[in-house]
């Protein structure tokens, strides 16, 4: 019992003094909570992207705030301020079932709230398992740059092959890092991620792009349940998550109600690109959820 009330995140700060919960593996996964000024309308689960966590969508949680959302999100098992090897996972199955579990704590605690996830890159292949796992329990979704495609820029058809060739070899071996110049337009934003000490500031290892791409690899199968709403904003010189797979989803996903928007000349992180663009994606984002939350 000691030890469980003696456990620290990686950055050293105990867990019984942060929001945390702990996972099927007994894990700590540190979690954040933002409660709006009036009574909740809807809860919005935010899901990060790889290599980030839960604190770097500021700007995007106030806007959800003002539309009276109750906004929660938690790092990933190897990512931010939660227990784990960064970038590593043995089994992709892990992120969505963390999701799940706090999706469900959620719900407990606000039975009659009605859920919306916003998430971006392999934050939406995460996402996108959720609603398989609780169709009935997501009234609708918000992606930037959804993992469906890898960019062959980035993850080389030669790294792809290498990891899938030695994976049950050298599991923990270096395959590259996540380039902060692919995020963003704006030197400002890039500068920032750099300097983020919780951001994953280490090389990918082969086991995590294995499970990312064995997910991937299933994905397009769960696209035609997908029946709620759908908002897909991606960068057209996206070079981290290619700008096809979006295309894909759209045209699969069985959703009547769906839109799709690419940012010509933009990068991976449109939330934090260039201030114009980050102004038109807040306000795509704000009439889109006007237009579909409970009044």
């Amino acid at each position: 019992m000691r030890e469980f009330e003696n456990r620290k995140t990686p950055q050293g700060l105990l867990y019984r003094n942060v929001d945390h919960f702990v996972n099927a593996d007994g894990k700590f996964l540190f979690c954040r909570y933002w409660s709006p000024q009036t009574a909740p309308r809807a809860l919005l689960m935010l899901i990060h992207n790889a290599g980030d966590h839960s604190g770097r969508y500021t700007e995007l949680v106030s806007l959800f705030l003002k539309k009276s959302m109750f906004v929660f999100s938690h790092d990933h098992i190897g990512h931010g301020q939660s227990e784990g090897d960064r970038l590593w996972v043995s089994d992709f199955r892990i992120y969505v079932r963390d999701c799940v579990q706090h999706l469900d704590m959620m719900k407990r605690q606000f039975p009659a709230l009605r859920i919306y996830i916003f998430a971006v890159s392999m934050g939406a292949l995460i996402a996108t398992y959720v609603l398989y796992d609780r169709p009935l329990d997501i009234a609708g979704l918000i992606f930037i740059a959804p993992l469906v495609l890898m960019n062959p820029e980035s993850a080389t058809p030669g790294k792809m092959l290498f990891s899938k060739m030695v994976n049950y070899l050298l599991p923990h071996a270096p395959l590259g890092y996540i380039d902060p110049e692919a995020t963003s337009r704006d030197e400002t934003q890039v500068e920032k991620y750099i300097n983020d000490p919780l951001n994953c500031h280490v090389a990918v290892r082969v086991r995590f792009a294995f499970e990312v791409l064995t997910a991937l690899s299933k994905v397009e199968k769960v696209f035609p349940i997908i029946t709620v709403p759908l908002l897909i904003l991606h960068g057209e010189k996206d070079k981290l998550s290619d700008v096809r797979g979006s295309y894909i989803m759209y045209g699969k996903v069985a959703s009547t109600d769906k839109t799709f928007k690419v940012f010509n000349d933009c990068f991976h992180e449109l939330q934090n690109e260039l201030p114009e663009v980050v102004a038109e994606v807040m306000l795509l984002i704000d009439d889109w959820l006007e237009a579909r939350l409970p009044q």
